[in-house]
């Protein structure tokens, strides 16, 4: 028995130092309204722009805000979306409201150019393509919509304008993190 908790002790002595110089959590990071404000406000940019992308420990999350004009798509019209193959989205409705398609039968898809902004920094590798059916959904300011990674998603109507924050935690590091808006780099 002496022995058996001599071998437990021993492994608890060993263990220690490991334990104790185990990767250290990371420092929190902010995105401010201010900083908000400015990337929105920067002349530079489309509807789609990061403001940062973080390293976490075992993922990066991305932090963007995204403008969507007004739109009506008739009845019977084609919708089209875009999916992302490895980033989820969490949509923060900060104002506006529209009409949110989702889903995962499509048709068409075309991939977007692995060189362009939106896939280096915002969202990785994606495409654009149809929707066959889908879920419609009204959203406005307040509303939070999870986007799981491979799922078609796009607007049907906007009333006049709707702006959203989208939280992109990318478990398999597609964003560069660190990445920082020129719109707020200091």
């Amino acid at each position: 028995m002496s022995m058996i908790k001599g071998t437990c002790v021993g492994a608890v002595l060993v263990a220690l130092p490991a334990l104790s110089f185990a990767q250290q959590p990371r420092p929190a990071v902010d995105v401010l309204k201010v900083d908000i404000d400015a990337v929105i406000a920067a002349p530079e940019g489309g509807a789609d722009r990061q403001i940062k992308v973080v390293d976490v420990g075992k993922l990066n999350v991305g932090v963007g805000v995204l403008t969507q004009g007004a739109r009506k798509t008739a009845p019977g019209e084609p919708v089209a979306g875009i999916s992302h193959a490895q980033v989820t989205e969490v949509y923060y409705v900060l104002s506006g409201s529209g009409v949110l398609i989702t889903g995962t039968e499509i048709e068409g898809p075309v991939p977007l150019a692995a060189d362009s902004e939106v896939v280096k920094v915002a969202v990785g590798p994606s495409l654009r393509a149809t929707f066959m059916g889908g879920q419609r959904r009204n959203v406005s300011a307040g509303d939070v919509v999870v986007i799981p990674a491979g799922v078609l998603h796009g607007w049907v109507e906007i009333p006049e304008q709707v702006r959203y924050l989208s939280i992109r935690p990318d478990p398999d590091r597609v964003l560069p993190a660190g990445y920082v808006n020129p719109a707020i780099a200091r």
